[in-house]
């Protein structure tokens, strides 16, 4: 019976894959133009201000110096080049090809290495799965696209080196599972219980990297299976990682009126 429910959520997570790899393979490199402007551009914002780009994850890294650093999911690699930035030796895993020649550009014109693994999380060679890694990290907007959290955690325990630290932050729940917010001002913002915490379903949305393009252009749809922080913190401690810290985070780009909403958390785990 346990070997039926490993096989059919397999299934279910090459499914999902299959859809969403799809998307992420249609106009991505456009979407980032869009968004940031092209790579030459884009590279002088991240030049100027490398510790900003990385957010609230610098805190967690320390001194980044000549450390060996894997970005899974890592997009259209802006983080990665921040980090080289630094002195870092950065590696991104993402499996769209858009995200891939962004990054690559973007680190050209930062006059920076990097390394652009082109594949799927689960199905990294064993040449990559060096046991080396001082950091590995992901970050907003990931968890959602496995159906199961076990294998992504066994991926990471396997990448990280003795006393490596793995780095999440993700969108909370309690934002992603619970909570509709409307409107965009302290005078008309308003919250409402509207979700399950508990529901374990497969759900259709519309990828991220759309508002940055054409609005007329046909909604794209990708599959997700949001996880409560129960079920993140168990599936961590299950592979084996030692839970250093949990901090949860409210919307940080946002106004007063919303602050006492967990927007996002950030967990810090080690390999022992």
């Amino acid at each position: 019976m346990q070997s039926f429910k490993k096989k059919h959520k397999k299934n279910e997570q090459n499914n999902s894959l299959n859809v969403n790899k799809e998307i992420w393979n249609q106009e991505t490199y456009d979407a980032w133009v869009q968004r940031f402007g092209e790579p030459k551009e884009a590279v002088k914002k991240i030049r100027k201000a490398p510790l900003k780009s990385l957010s609230v994850l610098y805190e967690k890294f320390g001194d980044v110096k000549e450390k060996k650093i894997m970005n899974l999911m890592g997009s259209n690699g802006s983080k990665a080049v921040a980090l080289a930035l630094l002195g870092a030796h950065a590696t991104v895993v993402d499996f769209s090809e858009g995200n891939q020649r962004y990054a690559k550009e973007l680190a050209h014109e930062a006059e920076v290495k990097i390394e652009y693994i082109l594949s799927d999380v689960l199905t990294l060679s064993q040449e990559h799965l060096t046991g080396d890694y001082d950091i590995v990290f992901a970050e907003m907007g990931i968890l959602h696209y496995f159906i199961d959290l076990n294998p992504f955690f066994d991926v990471v325990y396997k990448l990280l080196g003795n006393q490596g630290q793995f780095i999440i932050r993700d969108f909370h729940p309690v934002s992603t599972k619970l909570i509709t917010s409307r409107g965009s001002t302290s005078k008309i913002r308003k919250h409402k219980v509207t979700g399950d915490y508990f529901n374990t379903s497969l759900e259709e949305k519309e990828v991220s990297f759309i508002k940055f393009l054409d609005q007329e252009k046909e909604p794209k749809k990708v599959l997700h299976r949001n996880w409560n922080l129960g079920e993140i913190v168990t599936a961590v401690a299950k592979a084996g990682l030692i839970i250093q810290s949990l901090d949860e985070e409210p919307n940080l780009s946002s106004e007063v009126f919303d602050k006492g909403i967990p927007k996002t958390f950030t967990l810090v785990a080690e390999k022992n």
